[in-house]
């Protein structure tokens, strides 16, 4: 994005004006992505994931302002709808094989940025120009969907279902845990490596390993995540998530020096992990129509996701960015709160089919009849 913004001469405002396409076209983009995930099923859609891929390259191709803004639209629309694609059809994939997978899904988007941001650093290091290593992200990442696309689960649509999700007290309360959850995550995105270099010292070559190791922790967490809701239950693991994630960012915190500081962000992920595709998949179990309440809670985390940031450096010019990041930590304890609406979402999920190989799966605390 800097050698976009050296190309096309934009300011940081023009950028930034430029970029608000992203969460524009991501927001309109997954409620009818749910719609259409309801009616015909999640694999058409996912199916197409090579042309929502492709769709990388076009900010490169941008000659001005307004062309990058409808390029930046175009693949956040594309991330939105793939989005909700592929975590209906992780809904449908868990269903047909009979045991918790979908956290360890989310594990790859975790492991998936890490490597788009190596690769983004290795281009930029080598002086390669934006269209060609776009282009050929965009090839390499198509080539792959084409491939994989093979084994998705035919998950049948509901012609007669509802569209869009009914407002409701469940819903409301896996809405606030996405909220939460991807609100602190922005924030770390976006504020970690400012506060390790602002606040707590760090040189330019560790400030950005916040984020790095919130990132690796985070992969980490999903992959056992499934593990630990089958043991305890989603909701207990919501809730020791969330607590734990608060812990993170308040040693981080208290202890404004590199080596806590990190160490605070690392302990920030393991705990953040789970909280957001639990609530994801507790939406996406509701037999009242799946892919409309699991776009729903999807498009109200976003929300937080892309208010975090600028909400936090309000905060910080009114007062510190160490005040405006302690709102970070009670975002976690209000999910912390909220998390018993997983429980009460698992009780009214939908049973899915029997698993079609394999043993029959033990019951998690939270689907079993009477929660935890």
């Amino acid at each position: 994005m800097p050698a976009i913004q050296e190309q096309l001469e934009l300011s940081p405002g023009e950028l930034g004006l430029a970029l608000f396409g992203a969460p524009a076209g991501l927001l309109v983009a997954q409620p009818l992505a749910g719609a259409v995930a309801v009616r015909h099923g999640s694999r058409p859609l996912v199916a197409a994931a090579p042309l929502y891929i492709s769709a990388v390259v076009l900010p490169a191709l941008a000659g001005d302002l307004v062309t990058l803004f409808l390029a930046v639209t175009v693949v956040g629309a594309a991330n939105g709808v793939l989005d909700i694609a592929m975590n209906t059809q992780g809904v449908a994939v868990e269903r047909t094989v009979g045991k918790r997978l979908f956290s360890s899904l989310h594990a790859a988007f975790s492991f998936g940025a890490l490597a788009g941001a190596g690769s983004a650093a290795a281009a930029a290091a080598a002086g390669i120009d934006p269209l060609p290593h776009l282009a050929v992200d965009g090839a390499v990442g198509a080539g792959l969907a084409v491939v994989l696309a093979r084994g998705l689960v035919r998950d049948e649509g509901q012609p007669e279902g509802p569209r869009f999700a009914r407002p409701s007290r469940r819903l409301a309360g896996l809405g606030v845990i996405a909220f939460c959850a991807l609100m602190a995550e922005g924030a770390v995105f976006d504020w970690s490596g400012v506060y390790l270099s602002d606040e707590a010292g760090a040189t330019a070559g560790a400030a950005p390993l916040g984020l790095t190791v919130f990132s690796l922790t985070m992969g980490i967490g999903r992959l056992v995540g499934d593990g630990v809701a089958e043991r305890i239950g989603a909701g207990a693991a919501v809730r020791a998530g969330a607590l734990v994630a608060a812990a993170g960012i308040a040693l981080a915190l208290a202890l404004p020096e590199p080596t806590a500081a990190i160490a605070g962000f690392a302990v920030m992920g393991a705990g953040l992990s789970v909280l957001f595709p639990l609530a994801l998949r507790a939406a996406g179990m509701q037999s009242d129509g799946g892919g409309p309440a699991l776009a729903a809670v999807s498009t109200v985390g976003y929300v937080g996701f892309l208010a975090g940031p600028p909400l936090i450096g309000s905060l910080a010019d009114a007062a510190s960015l160490r005040a405006a990041l302690s709102l970070v930590a009670a975002l976690c304890l209000m999910a912390a709160v909220a998390a018993s609406g997983v429980t009460r979402a698992a009780r009214a999920a939908s049973p899915g089919p029997p698993p079609l190989r394999g043993p029959t799966p033990r019951a998690s605390r939270t689907d079993a009849p009477g929660g935890s």
